[in-house]
């Protein structure tokens, strides 16, 4: 599963998709003129789902799930239980004063705005079946992750199944509120903020982006397995789990490279899902 975090503070933010792997701009391409389309040719169903105005659309119906749900879950408790991702974020936005729920909803609506100005150009068609394909998609994603990923942690340990998890014995209800979450706030720090935060960094300190992105998401998928063993419901280290989660988190790097945000978050929430109510066994 994933890292979650118990705080007494009840107060993340969503953001739309990291698109680290540009194509060659050549002149008058959607490309060309920072980004801007010259062409009236509408995007197909693989570029425009891969876009940041479709990774937050698709992004946004588990923010208003998650907020609304975790606020239910969390009622007339003392300690709350909420993502560990989404309680950085919380505790970031506090930090510089912006703690409110209200502040949270303006930033989430002043990044949708952002995202949509600065694609304006592209002539990304927005169709609701598209939704639909990436929801499909992200459940077979999640399907043959999950299969192909314990296949090869049980090979190389003999170990059945996904790792246990110290959050195992929340509720179930509980525990599909923090799964949308996960697939949220874990995918926006670990994807969008980590894997493109080291992208970004070895694209000018590394020749070819292709070794660029494979250091980005090795990284990335270590630091993503080992924050699981932090904090007050960090799980017991062990090698099998460490492996599995490494592999799911180079999967799902892999998918956010290539799919783009809405389809590694969508992906990441269904797998935990799957696994909470013990579909996947």
């Amino acid at each position: 599963m994933d890292p979650y975090s118990s705080s007494s503070d009840s107060s993340g933010f969503d953001a739309g998709s990291f698109d680290p792997i540009p194509a060659n701009p050549q002149p008058g391409s959607a490309t060309d003129s920072g980004g801007e389309s010259s062409s009236s040719k509408p995007l197909g169903y693989w570029a425009a789902t891969k876009t940041a105005s479709y990774g937050f659309l698709a992004a946004l119906p588990l923010f208003l799930l998650y907020e609304g749900l975790i606020l239910t879950v969390n009622a007339n408790q003392e300690a709350q239980i909420r993502i560990g991702a989404d309680l950085w974020i919380k505790q970031l936005l506090a930090a510089v004063g912006g703690g409110s729920p209200i502040v949270l909803g303006v930033l989430v609506l002043l990044i949708g705005v952002f995202i949509f100005v600065r694609e304006r150009k592209k002539n990304i068609p927005l169709r609701s079946n598209w939704f639909m394909g990436i929801l499909a998609e992200s459940t077979l994603y999640a399907i043959v992750t999950a299969l192909l990923v314990s296949i090869t942690v049980g090979w190389l340990f003999a170990m059945v199944g996904g790792p246990q998890n110290a959050t195992d014995q929340l509720p179930t209800t509980t525990m599909l509120v923090l799964s949308i979450g996960a697939g949220l706030y874990e995918e926006l720090v670990f994807r969008v903020v980590l894997v493109g935060g080291l992208f970004w960094v070895f694209r000018h300190s590394m020749k070819g982006q292709h070794a660029a992105y494979i250091v980005a998401a090795v990284l990335g998928a270590a630091v993503f397995s080992a924050v699981h063993y932090i904090g007050p419901l960090g799980d017991a280290f062990t090698m099998p789990s460490f492996t599995f989660r490494f592999l799911f988190g180079l999967v799902l790097n892999g998918l956010f490279l290539a799919r783009g945000f809405g389809v590694a978050a969508w992906t990441h929430a269904i797998y935990d899902i799957l696994v909470v109510t013990e579909l996947l066994g």
